[in-house]
């Protein structure tokens, strides 16, 4: 990940096109650092062509004056002078392999990496880097991915030399926005002063009004054909540029360099006090965040992790500033493919310049209605849904989804306003729907995601819960469903035989029978002694996040629909029958858990479901409520009134519907990728096998952790999700437990040096996330199964620790 270092101030070069003067350039840079700096360090990372015309050896042979504090390196050189994705397999060749052995972009960029973690090892002093990429911003790597994906991970602060040649505004422009789009600093745009084209008077403008640093320097002499003359005609040139008069061109950009290094480092260290100064965050009590070392400054993002500014504590063995850290919540289960996943921000943008936002109402857009379309007919409302309706969150999309379902039941009983206001709906104990206030009254009264205003409408059901433990899979059945005094516990025969509804719905089930006659009993008794009238039945199918990671008995949920839908003594004859049944798969939804929608695994469809999170890759938000047809046609009249008046003033804005377009077509590619494969096959799950649940997370590991009876009262894991609850006194979202055990993940061991690290080799910490008693951790779709086992490995030693002293 990014580095950052007091005292070595590292910046990469890159070109607007080839034959743009970088390597000119940059020994101009490096001579002027070298007059003012104790030290100078010069890396090419991949050089092509013969050593007289490589740029290290222009470098060195241009500040021999220097040679005592200048240091340059080359890691990968090849022979031809060809990009560098064909030379290694030209060189291949010749070295007779029939197939060549090509650095991996995580091997390339962890070689850079480390060389520029061993300069700053050896200076103590104020020093430079500089490390030129080969040809230009999209030129190819090694690997074949060009050049602006494969330095991403390194995140360093960037010189873009300019191109000073017919044509040069525009490649310069179209260089600079490209590094942009990808999250690039563009520090400064350097290039020739050419006087005929005279680009730079162009550009010094168009850049001025961005904010962004443009320094010029005279183009260097004609090539002479006579090696030594040419040496001291280049000579010459480079000399001219150290003038004083030529403050304006390279010591003006040298001046400029160290000014945004002084600026980033301050910023760096302002923000905690800052933050604590002006922020008011969600879900934290201010009163316990007591010093500034409590806050994690992210400085950036890439793939699944964190580039956080580092605590002192960590420098005895990382003298970067910045460390990176695994996301572990995958950022509040938005993250599908990890963070800056460059085709969803092109997606963003190819939207926002072509529409901005633009109004909704009796309008249309192409990224809106293709998004309805296929979340409608190829998607998690496929066999199902009628109509798609947006809005902005998961919570702004169940309140969509209740107003759709009141509706509903109010107009097929005729209901008058004053038994409107009285409609309640269904639910589980431990639900949660969101924070916008019609959301929190579809919860239950004692949950702790209340406010004043929390009005508690309807009745919550104690549901069963799953937990693996001694590596069976058991369901805890709470006391108010079996009339005991304690709740009653249930081995199962396997994680597999367990979501298997429909199996254990045909064949005898005695937990089938219990929740039926348990639900239909509380239901009666509801209908006739109930203050309120049931208008919704509202689920978290599966688990219920926010409310402790519960994995709820699928069967309980599965019965409990059909015992709802059964409650009519005369079945409508088409459409909902005795209560609208909202899914709230925001959490769950397209393939968190493993699966695009509950449905395939419940063997029902709800009446209105919602989608969120994971829908817009994490990038933006935006959500999606399905609806059925039966659920659309009773908003429809003559009177306007009786249309949904429910929106949002950005609603189904284009940038986020054509971000949900390009996460969609990836999470196709990836859910059939080689990776998900075999992951299923670990659970024995997969196509064509009965198993139709799994996770990426081993199923070996969780059985380990589900047998330390020390410290863990159970574990489970599907999809991303891994769920572990802890043995405590005082249970529930209050407890620090969870927290206080698995703090030890927030730094990096020392001899993670020897194990996988995140991209750019350095080892990582684990950001992560507790509610109360209950860790979890949560994996994008895409991340690695050499970094979840890592992940399993320090999960393990940590549980270990704590299961030893428990015991004892």
């Amino acid at each position: 990940m990014s580095l950052l270092f007091k005292h070595l101030r590292v910046h990469q070069v890159f070109g607007a096109n080839t034959d743009v003067g970088k390597t000119i350039l940059t020994t101009a840079l490096v001579r002027a650092s070298a007059f003012t700096k104790s030290g100078v360090f010069y890396l090419k990372p991949v050089s092509t062509g013969s050593m007289d015309v490589a740029d290290d050896e222009h470098i060195k042979r241009y500040t021999a004056p220097w040679s005592d504090h200048v240091f340059t390196e080359c890691l990968y050189r090849y022979q031809e002078p060809v990009s560098p994705h064909l030379a290694v397999k030209l060189a291949a060749e010749q070295n007779g392999q029939s197939q060549p052995v090509i650095p991996t972009n995580e091997t390339f960029i962890t070689s850079i990496a480390n060389h520029i973690r061993e300069c700053a090892r050896k200076t103590s002093r104020t020093s430079d880097l500089y490390v030129e990429t080969a040809g230009g911003i999209h030129s190819p790597t090694l690997s074949g991915t060009t050049q602006a994906e494969a330095y991403r991970p390194l995140f360093l602060p960037t010189v873009l030399i300019g191109d000073s040649k017919l044509g040069g505004i525009s490649t310069t422009i179209s260089a600079y926005e490209s590094l942009i789009l990808r999250g690039y600093i563009v520090d400064s745009v350097l290039l020739f002063r050419d006087n005929y084209y005279r680009n730079y008077e162009y550009l010094q403008q168009y850049f001025a009004d961005r904010g962004v640093h443009v320094a010029s320097v005279e183009a260097p002499p004609e090539h002479l054909p006579n090696p030594q003359e040419n040496f001291v005609s280049t000579q010459r040139y480079y000399d001219s540029l150290l003038t004083p008069d030529a403050e304006e061109g390279i010591f003006s950009s040298l001046k400029h360099l160290d000014q945004c290094h002084i600026r980033r480092l301050e910023e760096l260290d302002s923000m905690p006090r800052r933050t604590l100064d002006n922020v008011w965050w969600p879900f934290v009590q201010h009163g316990s965040v007591k010093d500034e070392k409590d806050v994690t400054v992210i400085d950036s993002a890439y793939s699944d992790y964190f580039s956080i500014r580092a605590p002192d504590k960590s420098a005895s063995f990382q003298s970067s500033l910045l460390q990176p850290q695994f996301d572990g919540s995958a950022s509040w289960w938005t993250q599908t493919f990890g963070h800056t996943h460059s085709s969803l921000t092109l997606a963003a943008a190819r939207a926002a310049g072509r529409y901005g936002h633009v109004m909704f109402p009796k309008a249309t857009n192409l990224p809106a209605l293709k998004l309805a379309e296929t979340l409608i007919h190829d998607g998690p409302g496929k066999g199902w849904a009628s109509r798609a309706f947006f809005s902005d969150d998961g919570s702004t999309g169940m309140e969509v989804a209740l107003k759709m379902a009141l509706r509903a039941y109010s107009k097929r009983h005729n209901l008058d306003r004053t038994s409107q206001k009285s409609l309640g709906v269904l639910g589980l104990k431990g639900s949660y729907h969101g924070d916008t206030i019609g959301a929190m009254d579809a919860c239950e009264e004692d949950g702790v995601y209340t406010c004043e205003w929390h009005n508690a409408k309807g009745f919550w059901l104690e549901a069963p819960w799953l937990s693996m433990r001694h590596e069976q899979v058991v369901v805890t059945v709470p006391s108010s469903i079996t009339g005991e005094g304690e709740p009653i516990t249930y081995g199962m025969m396997s994680m597999a035989s367990t979501y298997d509804v429909e199996k254990r719905l045909s064949e005898p089930d005695e937990l089938a029978t219990v929740y039926r006659d348990y639900l239909e009993r509380t239901l009666t008794s509801l209908r006739k002694n109930g203050d309120f009238q049931l208008g919704a039945l509202v689920l978290e199918p599966l688990i219920m996040g926010a409310g402790g990671m519960i994995f709820v008995d699928p069967l309980f949920q599965r019965v409990l629909v059909d015992v709802v839908r059964g409650l009519d003594s005369t079945p409508a004859k088409s459409g909902w029958s005795g209560l609208p049944v909202i899914f709230d798969e925001v959490f769950v939804g397209l393939h968190r858990i493993g699966m695009e929608s509950t449905t395939s695994l419940l063997g029902v469809f709800p009446d209105i479901s919602v989608n969120a999170k994971i829908l817009t890759g994490g990038l933006v938000p935006l959500a999606v409520t399905l609806a059925s047809k039966s659920i659309f046609e009773a908003f429809l009249s003559d009177n306007k009134a009786d249309a949904l008046l429910h929106g949002h003033s950005y609603t189904a804005h284009a940038v986020g519907c054509e971000v949900a377009n390009e996460t969609l077509a990836l999470i196709k590619k990836v859910t059939s990728s080689e990776e998900y494969v075999q992951a299923q096959q670990l659970w024995g799950a997969g196509p064509g096998r009965e198993n139709k649940v799994w996770s990426l997370w081993d199923p070996q590991f969780v059985e380990k952790v589900s047998e330390m009876d020390g410290i863990v009262s159970g574990v489970m894991a599907l999809g991303t999700v891994l769920a572990i609850q802890l043995r405590d006194s005082k249970p529930g979202y209050t407890s620090h437990s969870a927290e206080a055990v698995f703090k030890p993940l927030l730094l990096p061991e020392e001899d993670d040096w020897t194990m996988f690290s995140s991209p750019g080799g350095a080892p990582f910490g684990v950001h992560y996330r507790t509610l109360g008693n209950v860790a979890y951790f949560m994996t994008s779709l895409t991340t690695s199964s050499s970094t979840l086992r890592t992940l399993e490995d320090k999960i393990w030693k940590i549980l270990q620790v704590h299961d030893q002293q428990r015991e004892i």
